[in-house]
């Protein structure tokens, strides 16, 4: 399986790469996205993608890295719990009720999130009312295992762990999955 040089990096190691120049944000960004599209469909733990923005903050993070700023997530990739409420986009808790909700301002953490410089390219599933040991609702199905795609990452934060999960390397003796990013 084709993996770039950042796929397996993590938030530290990416920062001093963004710092030394080595990597621009909108590069980690495309390159965690494509790794999204290209794995995500059996895994299913991005259940809502926001690549625009996520680039456009990307865009932002390079400008104020050029400019000389620092900030602790400064042009770093990243996805959010679905239950986290990001301005614009669903914030559903699994509840099909929910499916239509979009809230107009971002909750405390992502605003912090945001200042801090995280690129958030999306938003990962979640079980009904956060309270299964699986991670299935009716409005983006299953969330599988990324190292067993026949067993559950969990609950309450599974979308989130098979994220990360198939953000890690494997050991020499099992074969790897997929590839996305750290959540």
């Amino acid at each position: 399986m084709a993996k770039s040089q950042w796929s397996f990096k993590t938030a530290t190691e990416m920062s001093a790469a963004l710092a030394a120049k080595k990597v621009s944000a909108v590069e980690l960004a495309r390159d965690a996205i494509g790794r999204i599209e290209r794995h995500d469909g059996k895994i299913n733990a991005v259940c809502v993608r926001d690549f625009d923005r996520g680039l456009e903050a990307a865009r932002a993070a390079d400008t104020a890295l050029a400019r000389g700023e620092s900030a602790p997530l400064l042009g770093i990739p990243m996805t959010i719990k679905e239950s986290c409420n990001i301005a614009g986009l669903p914030t559903t808790w699994g509840f099909p009720a929910q499916k239509d909700f979009k809230p107009n301002e971002d909750a405390l953490a992502i605003s912090r999130i945001k200042q801090a410089g995280g690129v958030i390219l999306g938003k990962t599933n979640v079980p009904v009312g956060l309270g299964d040991w699986q991670s299935y609702n009716d409005i983006y199905g299953t969330t599988n295992n990324p190292y067993d795609l026949g067993r559950t990452p969990g609950g309450s934060s599974g979308g989130s762990s098979a994220a990360r999960a198939a953000s890690r390397p494997r050991s020499k003796s099992r074969t790897q999955t997929a590839l996305i990013l750290p959540s």
